[in-house]
């Protein structure tokens, strides 16, 4: 079989991945769209948190920063979780964690509680998203790369839509976007409790201890593929987190510049990153997108709105393409269960994005620059394609190890 028959088999068509999935997918496919929603809901109200609870910028970008610092150490906890209690019972619980979490956020008084909260929050995300990739896995018809088409279709379709209803919402009161958000999530949470199938008992999983994913990180190419993805997502993050400051435009405009941004996302993920990966291959692929998203960051950086404007929706493109690409490439390293690679390959890819939330503030005061975070996150975009090209070459192979619906898959993104 040629290379290119070969990236186009692991890469199908998101209209072949639509077709034939049952009310179990479709369901979950549904409350992660909600679950993303959560990452750029704050977006276009940032300005509006900052100047009515009296935070700086640094505060603000903790919402950020505690909700993915939080999701990160319990990235490592879900695997446990799964295999103790099922995938469906770990799902829901993040579920409700969300609804909990974001119906306080919407009756906090500050902007420390409103930090603290999206801590609980990011708690209950990584319990959903670490499992609903394996519950759409196990359910999907067309396979693995089937499944994470549909995945980054949710991620995109939340990513586009999180950022809307921040706006329209947070135009009327910054405490909309969160009650909004607590209210679907809460349908999610119901829709998932009456429809998502019971969990088979225990001696049907496939048990994960706490040391494994990051076990899994001695494999070379995994390692690699993962440092460059918390470098990239450190890159990300800085245009979600900052860019709001840098534009310095109220709710509605900032909303629906992200929006334009996550429909992005979403079309190129999954329409433009399969044609990317059948020329160039994911790892060739991902390296030259990376390194076209410097170049977007360098442009960012000179501060002219009308650019930093065209620079957040040209990311999105070209974000599209990275989240599917570093997927696959990540879920075709490593030697243990893919459960566990992608374990570990979750746990340094949103390590990045925490990190990046906390400093991006900090870094425009040290340099004294609001542009600043741009061109760090540019280098940091640089040093991902340089983990990459010190990639092995690896062919495409099946994995060896069965994975079962209840198994403790830790969804990538």
């Amino acid at each position: 079989m040629s290379k290119a028959a070969g990236v186009q088999q692991a890469h199908p068509k998101l209209t072949d991945a639509l077709r034939g999935q049952s009310k179990t997918v479709w369901v979950t496919a549904f409350a992660a769209v909600i679950a993303f929603m959560g990452i750029g809901l704050v977006d276009p109200i940032l300005n509006i948190l900052t100047e009515q609870l009296g935070a700086d910028p640094s505060q603000s970008t903790l919402l950020f920063g505690s909700y993915l610092g939080v999701q990160v150490v319990a990235m490592l906890l879900t695997g446990v979780m799964s295999y103790r209690f099922g995938a469906k019972h770990t799902l829901i619980t993040g579920l409700v964690l969300i609804v909990v979490a974001a119906g306080l956020c919407a009756l906090a008084g500050n902007i420390e509680t409103l930090i603290w909260l999206r801590a609980v929050w990011g708690l209950g995300n990584a319990f959903f998203i670490a499992t609903a990739l394996s519950v759409i896995v196990g359910a999907a018809a067309g396979g693995q790369q089937g499944a994470i088409l549909l995945y980054e279709a949710a991620l995109g379709v939340g990513l586009a839509v999180g950022p809307l209803l921040g706006a329209v919402l947070g135009n009327i009161s910054w405490r909309g976007p969160f009650a909004g958000t607590a209210i679907l999530m809460a349908v999610g949470a119901i829709l998932c409790t009456g429809m998502l199938a019971k969990d088979t008992d225990k001696s049907h999983r496939t048990p994960v201890r706490l040391i494994d994913p990051l076990l899994a990180l001695r494999n070379r190419n995994l390692l690699l593929t993962s440092i460059g993805s918390a470098f990239y997502t450190a890159a990300f993050f800085a245009i979600i987190a900052w860019a709001p400051f840098v534009l310095g435009e109220g709710a509605i405009f900032i909303g629906f510049v992200f929006f334009g941004w996550g429909v992005c996302v979403a079309i190129s993920g999954v329409f433009l990153a399969p044609k990317v990966a059948h020329r160039l291959g994911e790892r060739g692929g991902a390296i030259a997108s990376v390194l076209v998203y410097a170049v977007i960051l360098l442009a960012m950086a000179t501060g002219i709105k009308a650019v930093v404007v065209a620079g957040i929706i040209a990311s999105g493109i070209v974000s599209g393409v990275l989240n599917t690409l570093f997927t696959g490439s990540a879920m075709s390293s490593g030697t243990a269960p893919r459960p566990v690679n992608s374990a570990g390959y979750n746990f340094m890819r949103w390590l990045g994005g925490a990190a990046s939330a906390i400093l991006v503030g900090h870094i425009a005061v040290w340099f004294g620059n609001m542009a600043a975070p741009f061109w760090a996150a540019a280098a940091c975009s640089v040093v991902a394609a340089g983990m990459l090209l010190l990639r092995r070459h690896q062919a495409p192979a099946e994995d060896p190890h069965t994975v079962p619906e209840d198994a403790a898959i830790i969804g990538a993104d």
